[in-house]
């Protein structure tokens, strides 16, 4: 479709993938409505740790994509008032003190490639990156990325949604699970347990983890990696840590209230799924979470629980990100993909203005939906 003041486009999902592509369409002119099964930002958005980064190694084409993210980020920084809940003040990260460590191999591809990298010495990392704790660093050292930073993806998604109305956009709320309806082959709207029914051109699944699933229901296969999300809000303390790090027990961001949110592998892996589908986080994980993150801030702070969010965490199978149009549909285009932070901004730019344009965009050209037929 070329034609922007006929094209009708609905977007299912309201987390920042979706609501990122329905204002880049609504600022091209497309009569865009978003659809969600809850409240705003629901979803995989809410369980984010949303670290900003391409640290470490990836493919080539997904460490340019990433770039670009981060690029748009520092943009979109300078153009508004978001200096509470978006921080570019840098990420480090360490290893643990094994054979496995890779900390000087890292520096030295990252170095290769051009992404902005410093290996920090222990007692270096002060001057640096202050609010760490130096002893709980390797002595191999640690790596400081001053591109890397973090978001708090609801305030993001607000401040979108507040352009996105300014635009005309249509935003359906608590509208029960929905299908993409097809006519003679392809997209013609969106259908909703509620009974809603809305006609488009397009549709743009961001459904985070429930992706996979939709498209299976139009016999199209997407590979599917998705696991167990954990993210833990302290309480707000002072404290001087401004970075995000990622360290072999915890990652840690800043939030905007003067908190902490904590992630780590292993205590995603102790979340329990119960029978009926929904998810539990034992006390004992909660509290081991906020006991490594005292132990590698300054000073050893004694974290208190605020909250915890759990869910699933939407990971496509080869690890890389899946987005556009699912094969021989038109009209029917997808995003799914693990790190939808760094991805959120250029991820709904691009693909909303392939929808408009009907040009494929060159950056998106080794993500497509395509690579699990």
């Amino acid at each position: 479709m070329t034609d922007k003041s006929a094209l009708k486009v609905a977007v299912i999902g309201a987390g920042i993938f979706g609501v990122s592509t329905a204002v880049h369409l609504a600022r091209l002119g497309a009569e865009t409505t978003i659809v969600t099964d809850g409240r705003i930002a629901n979803g995989a958005s809410s369980r984010s740790l949303a670290w900003l980064n391409s640290a470490r190694k990836r493919s080539a084409a997904y460490h340019k994509l990433r770039v670009q993210g981060l690029e748009r980020y520092r943009a979109f920084a300078a153009k508004h008032d978001c200096g509470a809940w978006l921080r570019l003040d840098g990420g480090l990260t360490w290893d643990a003190d094994d054979a496995a460590n890779q900390i000087k191999e890292i520096f030295r591809h990252e170095q290769s490639i051009g992404y902005e990298t410093r290996l920090l010495a222990p007692g270096e990392i002060a001057a640096v990156a202050p609010g760490v704790d130096a002893s709980a660093v390797s002595p191999q050292g640690a790596i400081f990325n001053a591109s890397e930073g973090w978001v708090d993806l609801p305030s993001l998604i607000g401040l979108l949604l507040g352009e996105f109305r300014e635009r005309g956009g249509r935003i359906l709320t608590d509208a029960g699970s929905a299908d993409v309806t097809l006519t003679n082959g392809r997209v013609s709207g969106v259908k909703t347990t509620s009974g809603q029914v809305i006609e488009a051109d397009a549709v743009v699944v961001a459904t985070g983890p429930a992706v996979p699933g939709m498209a299976a229901k139009v016999g199209r296969r997407i590979g599917d990696g998705t696991t167990r999300a954990l993210l833990v809000f302290s309480k707000p303390i002072a404290h001087p840590l401004r970075a995000v790090l990622n360290t072999p027990r915890v990652a840690i961001r800043p939030t905007p209230s003067g908190a902490f949110a904590l992630d780590s592998a292993w205590s995603e892996e102790e979340v329990i799924v119960r029978n009926d589908g929904t998810y539990e986080a034992k006390p004992s994980t909660v509290a081991g979470l906020l006991d490594e993150a005292s132990k590698v801030l300054e000073g050893n702070p004694t974290l208190a629980l605020e909250s915890h969010h759990i869910g699933p965490k939407p990971i496509p199978a080869d690890g890389e990100p899946v987005i556009g149009q699912l094969t021989g549909i038109p009209g029917y285009h997808v995003v799914f993909s693990h790190s939808g932070a760094t991805l959120g901004l250029i991820a709904g730019e691009l693909l909303a203005g392939e929808i408009v344009s009907g040009t494929p965009s060159r950056l998106l050209e080794l993500f497509r939906p395509s690579r699990f037929d």
